[in-house]
């Protein structure tokens, strides 16, 4: 750890994990936030604070907000654009945020109603260890040192499995070679959020890295415990608050349940759909309501029982599901425990689409398309570490009619950032290299119906469409669901959970891969922690129901299309010597601008060499690579090429033998005879044999027409051309321009 950032704070306690040290320290820095502290991980340091509001409100739910911000002065950068500082938050940060939201919400006690806040800030970024992870164990720190009654603490770890090896909080370089990543966090002896990616790993090389990272969240959890003592003893007294839980009178309760009881469990075992179940429970609640309303004529002080019956009611429908699950063995919708819901799949379905697929599985629906472009398409990311091109995008929409709704859209919100990103991890290790195939590649999943697990809707659906579009995929991807009830120590797992499973049950388990092993896994609980042997059966669970999926999706298509989408733009890929990126581009750039305008292509250039050429018509693509594959090869002195004169001048010509190439025809090499004017034998755009006399060191040219003619007399007659300004011209055109160019 540096010294610079070593103990900024009063109070600095550290925890050796591997060969890092992890350091939480507080006591100096923000202290009139609830609670406050900066976890470091050498050089990279971040500030959590909590804050509560002091008066409860009037709500059903956690008012939490997690934030998490990156400030670009952490990296030594100024923000780029036209407004030099922070504004709205990247992809990054919201992503940051729900990480740190995940497994603090289940922490906090039932009935607390006062507006919170878990703020992170990163402060100091080393370009080796990422912050995100850092936030977790900071804002439950926070949280501990707070006012607030939360049943923490809860630390987190990032874990990768590099070359055979567990490593803890992995470096980016580290994490670029891995073959397993994973984010865990939990309490001591239980886990409450995984999410990572992998390279079709096994079930038990994921179980024993999770084995691994639990051992590092108990000392670190230790770690926050000696922390609030330290800061007691330091003087730092904080009285918890009392939960204000708003519960209805017993009398309101006994009656609309003993009214409700009976309807719920009938409709819960009735095997209804979505809309089925839905409409039993309302009208259910709309009956006790007119009951009541009715009552109310004789009994005045029956109208406050009016705002208890939705609660009431949810609360009977959320005991009454997991008991039938518990106890009688028996899920809502009468499926067995490991049953997957009833797949269809519609592929192709757009024509025009370069690759479309519709995967529905039970009430779920997501319409996937794949659109294949340039590497001018690829999205510039820019993150704290610095910018960088990303070159597969997954975009996840969820429109308000997928469940009967009436919202406008106004750009995605996190939920839809979160999916989108669990389903681009799922599907990333299963894409060709980009060597092998280097477009551009967009997944767009739009959920046209939702009831449970829309996210692994997207991650079958975009591998479909990919499959469609004949992009080379490794292999094919699904992902399913699972769910949890636990009580007591007895349990149940559910694979493929439907909506009602999800609000109701303990787990959100979402497991993603391929035949071979897991590429994408997000896991939430709602309880305070799940036991690695329960993880491992859930695991297990997960294993068959993808192998079914996976089994549904072959039966429709099994491998990638052998050839691309008629619609889809043909790309090549070549590679010039870094000193021809300057005759490529031409003079102000002229040589590109004319394959672009020529034969209707795109073509980008990459500092490397690197060139692409992208375009929808297949014999223009053919046309531009050819002339770009001939600005690679070198004049041979003594060889003849046929060329083509470009342009007239008084002491010669300048003859193009490749494209973009051109060498100098002096008047005294034009023919046997002695030549007054070039124009008397020449004139722009003719056709001429030429011989290459010499190239000298700066790659000029220097041709011969009458070496043709008669052999052995280009030495008769005619010297060499001065290098005047004029002369120069003749090595192939000014190097420099634009390194890339890609309008069409």
């Amino acid at each position: 750890m540096s010294s610079l950032s070593a103990s900024i704070q009063k109070i600095n306690l550290t925890e050796q994990v591997g060969d890092k040290t992890v350091s939480v320290q507080t006591g100096t820095l923000a202290k009139q936030a609830g609670g406050a502290v900066t976890v470091h991980l050498g050089d990279t340091v971040v500030l959590s604070t909590v804050t509560a509001q002091k008066n409860p409100k009037d709500v059903g739910f956690i008012p939490l907000t997690s934030e998490y911000r990156e400030r670009t002065y952490a990296a030594g950068r100024i923000p780029g654009g036209f407004f030099k500082r922070e504004s709205r938050p990247r992809e990054k940060e919201i992503l940051s945020s729900r990480l740190v939201d995940r497994p603090i919400r289940p922490l906090f006690p039932e009935g607390w109603r006062y507006e919170t806040m878990v703020h992170t800030i990163v402060l100091s970024v080393d370009g080796q260890n990422d912050s995100d992870v850092l936030s977790i164990t900071g804002g439950s720190a926070a949280l501990m040192l707070s006012d607030i009654p939360w049943n923490g603490p809860v630390s987190a770890v990032r874990v990768a499995l590099v070359e055979g090896a567990i490593v803890m909080f992995p470096t980016f370089e580290q994490r670029e070679k891995a073959e397993l990543e994973i984010v865990v966090a939990g309490k001591k002896g239980a886990l409450l959020m995984v999410e990572g990616t992998a390279r079709e790993v096994p079930e038990d090389v994921f179980i024993n890295a999770l084995d691994a990272a639990s051992k590092v969240i108990d000392r670190l959890c230790d770690l926050q415990l000696k922390l609030v003592a330290d800061s007691e003893a330091s003087g730092r007294k904080v009285a918890k608050r009392a939960v204000d839980a708003k519960t209805a009178p017993k009398p309101v309760t006994d009656y609309i349940t003993g009214k409700a009881l009976e309807p719920i469990k009938t409709a819960l075992r009735g095997k209804f759909d979505k809309f089925g179940l839905d409409s039993a429970i309302s009208g259910i609640k709309e009956g006790i309501v007119k009951e009541i309303e009715t009552a109310a004529a004789e009994h005045p002080d029956m109208v406050s029982w009016l705002p208890y019956v939705g609660r009431v009611i949810e609360d009977i429908t959320y005991t009454e599901s997991r008991a039938m699950v518990l106890n009688d063995r028996v899920r809502p919708d009468g499926r067995a425990f490991n049953e997957v819901r009833p797949i269809s799949i519609m592929l192709p379905v757009f024509a025009k689409l370069h690759g479309s697929a519709v995967f529905t599985r039970g009430q779920t629906q997501s319409l996937s398309s794949v659109t294949l472009g340039s590497p001018a398409d690829m999205q510039i990311m820019d993150v704290l570490e610095g910018e960088y091109k990303e070159r597969f995008l997954l975009h996840y929409n969820f429109p308000s009619f997928s469940v009967g709704e009436v919202k406008p859209e106004r750009g995605p919100g996190r939920r839809e950032i979160g999916h989108g990103a669990l389903a681009q991890r799922s599907l990333v290790p299963l894409l060709p290299p980009d060597e092998e195939f280097p477009y551009t590649i967009r997944v767009v999943s739009e959920i046209l119906e939702s009831n449970g697990s829309s996210s692994m809707a997207t991650v079958c659906g975009g591998s479909l469409a990919l499959f469609d579009a004949g992009v080379p995929m490794k292999a094919a991807c699904a992902g399913v669901a699972m769910g949890l009830v636990y009580e007591n120590g007895k349990y149940a797992i559910l694979t493929d959970i439907a909506g009602i499973e999800d609000h109701n049950g303990d787990m959100d388990f979402k497991v993603a891969g391929s035949e071979r092993g897991i590429t994408g896994f997000q896991m939430d609980m709602k309880v305070e922690g799940l036991s690695i042997s329960i993880m491992k059966e859930a695991l297990e669970a997960a294993r068959q129901g993808r192998l079914h999926i996976l089994g549904k999706m072959n039966e429709v298509i099994s491998k990638p299309r052998e050839a691309l989408s008629p619609n889809a733009p043909r790309l090549y890929r070549l590679q010039i010597p870094m000193d021809k990126i300057g005759a490529l581009i031409g003079p102000g750039g002229k040589n590109i601008r004319r394959l672009i305008e020529t034969y209707g292509v795109e073509v980008d250039v990459e500092d490397d060499g690197s060139v692409f050429i992208t375009g929808v018509d297949s014999d223009g693509c053919d046309k531009a690579k050819a002339e770009v594959e001939a600005l690679t090869v070198e004049a041979e002195v003594g060889k003849i090429y046929k060329g083509r004169v470009v342009s007239i001048k008084e002491f010669g010509a300048f003859v193009e033998i490749f494209p973009g190439r051109e060498g100098l025809l002096h008047i005294s090499q034009i023919d046997v005879t002695r030549v007054n004017r070039v124009e008397d034998v020449l004139k722009e755009g003719d056709e001429v044999e030429v011989k290459v006399l010499e190239v000298d060191n700066d790659g000029k040219i220097r041709l011969s027409r009458k070496a043709i003619l008669a052999p052995g007399s280009e030495n008769e007659g005619g010297g060499r051309p001065s290098r005047d300004r004029e002369g120069n011209r003749g090595g192939g055109g000014r190097r420099g321009g634009p390194r890339s160019h890609s309008r069409r």
